[in-house]
This record gives structure tokens, C-alpha cells and sequence, in this order.
């Protein structure tokens, strides 16, 4: 089903057909993943740039969210065309996605999530993955409990990130207690939390003792990440992060992707988040990212970006 020890976890406004291209460009095996795409939405609009993968983007899992079971499985049967693997978030701790009974929810209501679960699983003929979180809250880890739940559902693998929803981004992930989960379950299971170098990740599967982990928020400004940490599991070889250099050229790179994809005025504004990721480590790198958000022009910006380097000197980009 996966071959590689590394996916890519989703990320809502992040994990877009581009940055997912960019990613498959390093590592040709790891489990891409898509945006948290809403059911509701999907049940309405059918094409959006949303779904659209690229001819290598395989495997790729789509990633469902919602609370109706029918219409999850409509959902899925639809993305079934472009997936290899259905995703069902019920991790999401964002307030207007647990209001509406979706993400993490769900952990609140096992017997639905089961339902949504079956009833995915019977009307789709690829397989089914569930991301969740270790509980609600503190107070409720009920993580070993909703994994075995899902495992009993249909789920044929499952990723679950080492923080409770009332956590959000906080604090650490907890990897150790995704060992408990592991020891109860048959099916695959990915860690996720806080993995942002080959030396996290390493740490990461020695504590939680998963089948493999689910990189999100470190690929940010690394597409290489993923596709290094593979290098490390594979053969012990040890590739060391991107130099300034080699992140700018990065940006440079998604910042066309982007604007090819959505147009100039588009694409420049959605890559303005990731300027944090890519230009950073050196001397008044914020003024920097503070002239970069107020340009609105493809070649304005990247002549600011040539004029960093150039003020940077070979020294100390190595």
C-alpha cells in the first residue's frame, strides 16, 4: 500500500497541487497528501483547483472532512478518480471545523466516526486512512480506544498526531503515547507532530515506535525534507538542509509554480506565508520579508531576492 516510511501530512492552504509537485520532485515514493477538502463544499462544486494532481503525483491520498456519512462516501467516490488512498480528517482542531461537528470532533463521537468510516469504506474500492489527534482534550485521551475503533470500521491505516485538540500547535507532541496505540493496533500506523529534521524523525519513530511519520509544517521552506529523511531510513546517509542559497532558489521556484498555476496577482499573494520558511537565518531577514509582503510584482521580487544573496557572500551561504 505505501512503500515509503514518509508522507506528507495535509495542511489547509499549504499542501496545494504545487507544493505537492515540488515535494514529489525529491522523493518519488512518500505518500503525498492533499488539503482537508470539505464534503459539503465538494458536494456543491465538483471542479476546483482543489482536487487537481499532477500525472506523478501517485500514491496520493485525498483528504475528506466532514460529519455526513453518505456524503463523505459521495465525496470519496467522486475524489476516487484522482486518489489512491481516501484520508478522513478527524484531527482538525481549528474552531469553525469543530463547531460544525467535523475534525477532531469526531473523537467525541466514536459511533459516528465508525459510520462514516464503514460507510466511505463500502462504496469505494481503494483504501480508507484516518488522521486523528491523542483526544479532545487532557482529560480525554481516548486515542487507543478511537484507533482500535477505526481499525474495527475498515480503516487500512492510520496517521495520528502526538497532541490533544484543546493542545492546537502547542506545546510538544507527545510520540510516546503513539507507542500505546501501536501495540493495539494490526494496521499501519503514522506519527505526526513536530517532525521538522531527519534528526526529529529519527527520535520521532524510536518514541512512538510508528511504521513511519507524517511531515507537515517542516517541509515548509524544505521541500527536501521529506526526500532526506528517506535518504537517512534507507541507507543511513545523512543530507543536510538546504543553505540559504538553495532555499531562496526555492522560493524563487514555487513562487513561479504558483504564479503559472493561479496567475501573477494570485499566486504572489498565496506565497506570501511561506516567506517566513524560506527567508530567515541571517541579518535583517525580517525587513527583508517586510519589503517581499508589499510586492505585488513576479520580477520585483525576485530581484530583491537576487540583491539578499548577493549582500549575503558565498562565506556564509556555505
Amino acid at each position: 500500500m505505501i512503500s515509503s516510511r514518509v508522507s506528507l501530512a495535509p495542511m489547509a492552504g499549504i499542501t496545494d497541487y504545487v507544493l505537492r509537485s515540488l515535494i514529489r520532485e525529491h522523493s518519488k515514493t512518500c505518500l503525498l497528501t492533499t488539503e482537508m477538502i470539505s464534503s459539503e463544499a465538494l458536494n456543491q462544486v465538483k471542479d476546483v483547483d482543489i482536487v487537481a494532481r499532477g500525472e506523478d503525483h501517485s500514491p496520493i491520498s485525498y483528504q475528506l472532512s466532514g460529519h455526513k456519512p453518505q456524503m463523505m462516501a459521495d465525496g470519496a467516490k467522486y475524489l476516487e478518480k484522482f486518489a489512491d488512498m481516501i484520508d478522513i480528517n478527524m484531527g482538525c482542531p481549528v474552531n469553525k471545523v469543530v463547531k460544525g461537528t467535523d475534525g477532531c470532533a469526531l473523537m467525541r463521537n466514536v459511533e459516528l466516526a465508525q459510520e462514516i468510516v464503514k460507510t466511505v469504506k463500502s462504496q469505494i474500492s481503494i483504501p480508507v486512512s484516518v488522521k486523528f489527534r491523542l483526544g479532545y482534550t487532557m482529560d480525554e485521551l481516548n486515542f487507543v480506544e478511537f484507533g482500535e475503533k477505526m481499525q474495527e470500521a475498515g480503516a487500512d491505516f492510520i496517521t495520528i498526531h502526538g497532541r490533544t485538540r484543546s493542545q492546537m500547535y502547542g506545546g510538544k507532541a507527545d510520540w510516546k503515547k503513539i507507542a500505546e496505540l501501536k501495540r493495539n493496533v494490526d494496521i499501519p500506523v503514522f506519527a505526526n507532530g513536530d517532525v521538522v529534521s531527519v534528526e526529529t524523525a529519527i527520535q520521532c519513530l524510536e518514541e512512538s515506535q510508528a511504521d513511519g511519520v507524517a511531515i507537515g509544517r517542516g517541509v515548509l521552506g524544505d521541500v527536501t525534507l521529506i526526500s532526506r529523511i528517506e535518504k537517512y531510513l534507507q541507507t543511513g546517509e545523512y543530507l543536510p538542509p538546504p543553505s540559504l542559497e538553495e532555499k531562496i532558489d526555492g522560493m524563487k521556484k514555487h513562487l513561479m509554480k504558483e504564479v503559472e498555476f493561479r496567475g501573477e496577482d494570485v499566486g504572489i499573494k498565496f506565497v506570501r506565508k511561506f516567506y517566513p520558511y524560506y527567508v530567515n537565518g541571517f541579518p535583517g531577514a525580517s525587513k527583508c520579508r517586510g519589503e517581499l509582503v508589499l510586492m505585488d510584482n513576479l520580477k520585483e521580487i525576485n530581484s530583491l531576492l537576487d540583491r539578499i544573496l548577493a549582500r549575503r557572500g558565498t562565506a556564509v551561504l556555505n
